[in-house]
């Protein structure tokens, strides 16, 4: 290994670490007296999990978060956000530039590559340009929703609700601080007014599309200038938030515990803020505990699917999803190949699809299995709420208090790997070769199916 190797640093690694320290030290703010309601410690296991749950931008919580926490632990909390939904990449590269480490050649054209920067000497520009862009949308979002609150609520306390809630949302990590209402109701209260749902579904969409997808879409207004990647991107974040309000519809039409009561005007409203909020936001506006079986059904796959490479939402993502479907597509009509708007997928990226799916599948199913396991509930509720921290969304059917602490540590592993195994596991996709597969044994033949 030559010096220049040793001193190049692994993105993955570093990305790992620096968001174990971010949780580590909220942990540690969060376990201080002053944070908790009570002006004792919350305890180290409460803190732990809330920390990497708005690290992660998950939303699970052990009880509600203004009735838990006091104003210096919410702004931790809301820090924690923050840096949790600027993105993988946007912290990692700051890192790199602020720090000025050295970086290996291979690491910094991933870097660009996976920013959408035109090459290595423009990524702080690009990176800079990208969060100054997602401030400014969290600061239209922050006065609208302000400027709403301040209706029901005196200035300074709408204003602390508009900016929190705005930050949560576009960060997708759907935590309130509405508990002074209700404790624990989350945006139900607020299910049946338009503008704040219409607000925040605009904030969680723009925020789990991606940097990359509304930068080329800013840039090229015209569609026919888009490249592939984001066609497919807006395609199926639409085709999913229309499938999502429409079976919630059909689903909960006539369900007196969710949509039952409302008007036909509200029930819409209401589905369509379920449907978005499923894709990693985790806001509820809807009582997730009183969904039917087969509502809970398409929320676990809706969950599981996510939002965007590149954005603060986290899950499969829709690209994956779409790309195992085009390759399912493709292979019963018996063609090997994957096309999509006249360009052919690489095998590559359908086998790297294909795993990725796998392995939140298998983790999926044990960790309903490993909660049903150790906490007496049923398992659509064990696997509602695996599913939820491994696609870092946070809605719950209100069973995480209540698990047992093998459970909550099993969850908060669930939520790290959601947000930063998965974008590893991406990352080692993109790496050379290693030296044991440069060679190939001899085929054999097997029956499939």
């Amino acid at each position: 290994m030559t010096r220049t190797n040793r001193r190049s640093i692994s993105i993955s690694k570093i990305m790992a670490i620096t968001f174990i320290g971010i949780i580590a030290l909220g942990t540690a703010v969060l376990c201080l007296p002053a944070a908790s309601r009570t002006g004792k410690s919350a305890g180290f296991l409460t803190a732990w999990f809330t920390a990497t749950s708005a690290t992660c931008v998950t939303g699970l919580v052990m009880g509600d978060t203004y009735s838990m926490w006091t104003p210096l632990g919410q702004a931790a909390i809301l820090l924690m956000i923050q840096i949790g939904g600027l993105g993988f990449m946007s912290a990692a590269s700051l890192a790199y530039f602020t720090l000025r480490r050295r970086i290996g050649l291979r690491s910094q054209m991933v870097m660009a590559e996976a920013i959408g920067a035109s090459g290595l000497n423009d990524i702080p520009a690009h990176q800079k340009r990208l969060m100054v862009r997602a401030f400014r949308i969290e600061a239209a979002g922050a006065v609208l929703l302000t400027a709403r609150f301040a209706f029901d609520y005196p200035f300074l306390t709408a204003l602390r609700l508009g900016v929190f809630h705005s930050v949560s949302a576009f960060c997708n990590a759907g935590f309130d601080i509405l508990g002074f209402r209700t404790p624990g109701a989350s945006l139900m209260q607020y299910h049946t007014d338009p503008f704040i749902c219409l607000i925040l579904c605009g904030l969680i969409i723009l925020g789990g599309l991606g940097f990359l997808v509304w930068d080329e879409v800013l840039r090229e207004h015209h569609p026919r200038k888009w490249s592939v990647y984001t066609k497919l991107v807006l395609a199926t974040s639409g085709v999913l938030i229309l499938f999502g309000m429409v079976t919630t519809c059909i689903l909960e039409w006539d369900n007196p515990q969710t949509l039952g009561p409302l008007s036909w005007i509200q029930k819409i409203l209401a589905a369509l803020f379920q449907s978005v909020t499923l894709r990693t936001a985790g806001f509820a506006g809807l009582d997730q505990a009183a969904l039917t079986p087969a509502s809970k059904g398409i929320a676990i796959f809706l969950m599981l699917i996510g939002g965007s490479s590149g954005s603060t939402a986290g899950g499969l993502k829709t690209v994956t999803f779409v790309v195992l479907l085009m390759f399912i597509w493709h292979r019963v009509r018996g063609r090997y190949t994957v096309s999509v708007f006249h360009r052919t997928i690489a095998d590559s990226h359908v086998l790297n699809a294909l795993t990725i799916f796998l392995v939140m599948i298998f983790l999926g199913f044990f960790g309903g299995t490993f909660i049903c396991a150790t906490t007496p509930v049923p398992f659509s509720d064990g696997l509602y709420e695996a599913v939820s921290a491994l696609g870092t969304v946070g809605l719950s059917t209100g069973i995480t208090p209540v698990l047992r602490p093998a459970a909550k540590v099993m969850i908060i592993l669930f939520m790290y790997f959601g947000r930063v195994g998965i974008l590893t596991i991406s990352f080692g996709f993109l790496k050379k070769k290693p030296a044991g597969e440069q060679y190939r044994y001899a085929n054999t033949d097997l029956l499939i199916g």
